[in-house]
């Protein structure tokens, strides 16, 4: 199963909706696809979607995928990352009014230059995406949070003496 998500930022996607559904079209995609669409106001016609979903649904659709194709978005990015899931990115682009800025493009090359992801630079890569996660083995994701966590701590009890 292949789970996208869009986020909660006021910005519409419809570009990669758009595609998935054309892919799915020219027969490029036959595994189920669920999208959580966000404000994107296209309505994919060859699979199910939700604008948003709970905290609940969201997990539930991420443990049930085997590919996530998310925006640029670093919690997503993590978040499906930190599951154990294969994940497409694919930045939104101030040109087309999905972002005040391109900074997905750099959040994404980051990701990719680390092999956790497979970043892409624009939707019309998606179909050699796509066929890439199935063969490529990607980095697995280490949180470095309990690090900074035990060093924050470590710092504030030298100050407390």
């Amino acid at each position: 199963m292949i789970f996208i998500t869009l986020g909660s930022q006021k910005f519409q996607f419809n570009r990669l909706l758009k595609m998935v559904d054309d892919l799915i079209e020219k027969g490029v995609i036959d595994d189920q696809v669920y999208a959580q669409s966000g404000y994107s106001d296209y309505e994919p016609i060859h699979y199910q979607f939700q604008k948003f979903l709970d905290r609940d649904e969201y997990a539930a659709m991420e443990e049930k995928a085997d590919i996530i194709i998310s925006h640029g978005g670093t919690g997503a990015i993590i978040g499906a990352l930190k599951k154990g899931k294969k994940v497409i990115a694919v930045p939104r682009l101030k040109k087309y009014g999905e972002h005040v800025d391109n900074h997905q493009l750099q959040l994404i090359a980051q990701f990719k230059d680390q092999n956790l992801i497979c970043g892409l630079d624009d939707c019309n890569e998606l179909e050699n995406a796509l066929l890439y996660v199935l063969e490529h083995d990607f980095d697995v994701y280490h949180s470095n949070t309990q690090k900074y966590l035990q060093s924050i701590d470590g710092f504030i009890r030298k100050g407390e003496k």
